[in-house]
């Protein structure tokens, strides 16, 4: 299986990991590829809790990735 995930660069260093298909699995890592290694441990362990609850494996394969500009209001 394949999931899209987000990382997010931090002000204090290393990158925090989103993945939008798996609500609330959210990790954390030093550098990207260790990001991407606590990433793939995260899903793996999110998606072996869902199946041992009898519960449905979200795919990845209909979701969308944009962008969306926006405007702060001036004052």
């Amino acid at each position: 299986m394949r999931y899209t995930v987000y990382l997010r660069p931090e002000p204090e260093g290393g990158y925090t990991v989103i993945v939008p298909s798996l609500p609330g699995c959210i990790t954390w890592g030093e550098d990207i590829q260790e990001a991407r290694s606590m990433a793939r441990d995260a899903i793996e362990t999110y998606l072996a809790s869902l199946k041992k609850h009898g519960e449905p494996i979200p795919s990845d394969d209909e979701g969308l990735l944009a962008t969306v500009d926006v405007q702060l209001a001036h004052g």
